[in-house]
C-alpha cells in the first residue's frame, strides 16, 4: 500500500465453539461497522473505489492456521483485500463448557483488528 488514509479498529469474539474465524469475522465487522468514508474517492486513483486498498491485520490468540482467509476478505466490499494474522488477542477462559454450543474447551477467542484502508 502506497499511502494509508484510514485505520479502523475492531474487537470480536467467539466464546463458545472455539472458531477463531468467527472471531476474526466480528473483529472486522466491528472496525467497519460503524463508519463511513464518504470523500475517499477523491483520494483513490482514478476516483475509483476498486483502486482502493485494504490490509486487514488481525491479532490472533491461537489457531492462527484455522483462520478462513477468503471469509475475512469478504467481509470487505471494495478494493483490494490482504490479510495478515500475527500473534495477538487473547484466549480465556469463559467459565463453562457448553456441549451445545460446540465447545471443546472453555476457552474463549478474542481477536482483534485493524483495517487499513489506502491506494
Amino acid at each position: 500500500m502506497e499511502k494509508i488514509i484510514f485505520v479502523e479498529t475492531g474487537t470480536g469474539i467467539d466464546v463458545h465453539g472455539q472458531n477463531v474465524t468467527k472471531a476474526c469475522l466480528r473483529a472486522v465487522e466491528n472496525a467497519i461497522h460503524y463508519n463511513s468514508m464518504p470523500g475517499i474517492k477523491d483520494y483513490l486513483p482514478e476516483q475509483n473505489l476498486h483502486n482502493m486498498k485494504v490490509n486487514v491485520r488481525l491479532a490472533v490468540p491461537m489457531d492462527k492456521d484455522k483462520v478462513d482467509i477468503e471469509k475475512v476478505k469478504k467481509e470487505i466490499p471494495y478494493g483490494t483485500v490482504t490479510v495478515d494474522i500475527i500473534d495477538g488477542g487473547m484466549a480465556t477462559t469463559s467459565g463453562i463448557i457448553l456441549e451445545d454450543k460446540d465447545d471443546k474447551n472453555d476457552l474463549m477467542y478474542i481477536v482483534n483488528a485493524a483495517v487499513e484502508v489506502g491506494y
